[in-house]
């Protein structure tokens, strides 16, 4: 086993009691030194002047030289034994292996069982310490069993710990898992030394792809670097990289958002101010808490503002999506709205048709017969002619009143782009907007179109205003054709006069 160095400081802690004051073991307590005879003995136990074998030292040359070439052997045998071989004796090399060799190797042990603590989890530093303040049989029997069953309990609790950990990835807990499951010491300490490595990397680059996906710019470019270059360069872009790139990221959104005269008052207000703060936390709790909640806010007020001023059908679908969800709102806003108020044209043309004139009538029927555009352009452009055509033809003095149009229609371009409500950073600010050369200070959300609208060929501009419908094609609130303003602000009155006149003569 390959253990890290320990501290001379520490090693000297733990080994002065063993070196300065000789442990209460005697070295008969431990076991003789392989390949090493025992002294001769005379009958008083005491031994012999020399050597009975003449070629003894070379046997015990030999036998220190052996143990030199041991790798096993420890740092203080091997300077034993070097010391021994440079005193070139006889005596010198036997003392060596009768008592000196003993010495050196408890001391090797002492100092492996340190750093066997230094290392060891929980409960291999506890089996440690014990072997430490104990018999040298404790210090053997650690070194030789002790140190691995302690280390298989902190294995297993280090699986455990990766298992109960939410931010462990999926290839760890599955390594893990199958690991406990074997539940031997061999199994556990193959995954963590030799599984968990390479599965932690796995994991970790999968995080790296997430990131990437789901980050802006920045985030994008640093996360391909990271994803290019060493494991190394994967563990700092996760654990610094990231967050710095999403910091510029941050920035250039809150930056974005303020340009773009969409957003709502609410979201300006607050990606100003953490702009003005100007720090990485400031730009991120806006991106991840203020914006959403300012932007379902900004919806909100868009859609009472046209739940106040549209039709019959505006106005329950409006209600409808105001009692919803933040989706429900942003889907009233971007399709809801222009289907609710061709439902409220249509009822409007029918209107007409029933009190209109020859010529009212027949176009207002034609257009009913149409798609949603036809209705528009009727209310539009339609509606006027054919009113024009009606007075003319009527008889001098006629006591017949023209219908006059009370509103003005709004529809949606045909296909309505339909956008998230959040993704990434970039959902749609439904925003509640102010027309100019009305003079009603209507509020409005406008929508381009790609195509041409009947025949004018103009931006689609979708406006609510006060009890007016905008029509596809055309800009503000006036009908220019066949003096329709003047027809606009008389039609409601008209209307109920005629209905009156029709009752009285009935």
């Amino acid at each position: 086993m390959k253990l890290p160095k320990v501290s001379a400081v520490v090693a000297a802690a733990v080994l002065a009691p063993a070196v300065l004051f000789p442990y209460s073991a005697s070295a008969a307590d431990a076991p003789r030194p392989a390949g090493a005879s025992g002294p001769d003995t005379g009958s008083a136990g005491t031994p012999d002047a020399a050597p009975a074998d003449a070629g003894q030292e070379d046997l015990d040359r030999a036998e220190v030289r052996r143990i030199l070439a041991d790798k096993a052997s420890g740092v203080s045998v091997r300077e034993a034994a070097e010391k021994a071989l440079a005193a070139g004796t006889a005596a010198a090399l036997r003392e060596f292996l009768t008592t000196g060799l003993q010495n050196a190797r408890h001391i090797d042990q002492r100092v492996e069982a340190v750093q066997i603590l230094g290392v060891g989890g929980p409960a291999v530093k506890k089996a440690a310490k014990a072997a430490l303040l104990g018999s040298y049989a404790d210090l053997v029997k650690f070194l030789e069993e002790g140190q691995y069953t302690a280390r298989g309990q902190d294995d297993r609790a280090e699986i455990e710990r990766l298992l109960a950990d939410p931010a462990t990835g999926r290839s760890v807990r599955e390594g893990a898992q199958k690991a406990l499951d074997a539940g031997t010491p061999a199994a556990l300490r193959h995954f963590l030394e030799a599984e968990l490595p390479n599965r932690r990397e796995s994991d970790d680059r999968v995080k790296l792809v997430q990131i990437m996906a789901k980050g802006g710019p920045a985030v994008q470019e640093a996360a391909s670097k990271a994803m290019d270059g060493t494991y190394a360069d994967v563990v700092k872009f996760l654990e610094e990289g990231q967050y710095t790139a999403r910091a510029q990221d941050d920035r250039a959104e809150v930056e974005r958002l303020l340009a773009d005269p969409a957003t709502g008052p609410g979201v300006r207000e607050t990606a100003q101010k953490a702009l003005d703060t100007g720090t990485p936390a400031a730009l991120r709790h806006f991106v991840e808490a203020e914006l959403p909640v300012q932007r379902e806010n900004d919806a909100r007020v868009a859609l009472s503002q046209i739940m106040a001023k549209g039709g019959p059908e505006v106005r329950a679908a409006a209600n409808t999506a105001m009692d919803g969800s933040y989706t429900d709102v942003v889907k009233f806003l971007q399709e809801g709205q222009y289907t609710a108020r061709a439902k409220d044209n249509r009822a409007q043309v029918a209107q007409i048709a029933e009190t209109g004139g020859p010529a009212v009538k027949k176009a207002a029927l034609a257009a009913l017969d149409g798609n949603e555009q036809a209705v528009a352009t009727f209310l539009l452009e339609g509606w006027a002619k054919a009113r024009a055509e009606d007075e003319a033809a009527a008889e001098p003095g006629s006591a017949e009143p023209t219908v006059r149009p009370t509103e003005q229609p709004t529809t949606a371009p045909a296909a309505p782009a339909a956008q998230s409500a959040a993704t990434g950073g970039q959902a749609v600010q439904a925003a509640a907007r102010t027309t100019s050369g009305t003079g009603t200070g209507t509020a409005a959300v406008t929508r381009t179109s790609t195509g041409t609208t009947g025949t004018t060929g103009t931006t689609a501009t979708a406006a609510v205003g006060s009890g007016q419908l905008a029509a596809t094609g055309t800009e503000g609130l006036g009908l220019e054709a066949g003096g329709a303003a003047a027809a606009l602000a008389a039609g409601a009155a008209l209307v109920v006069v005629s209905r009156r006149r029709r009752s009285a003569e009935g």
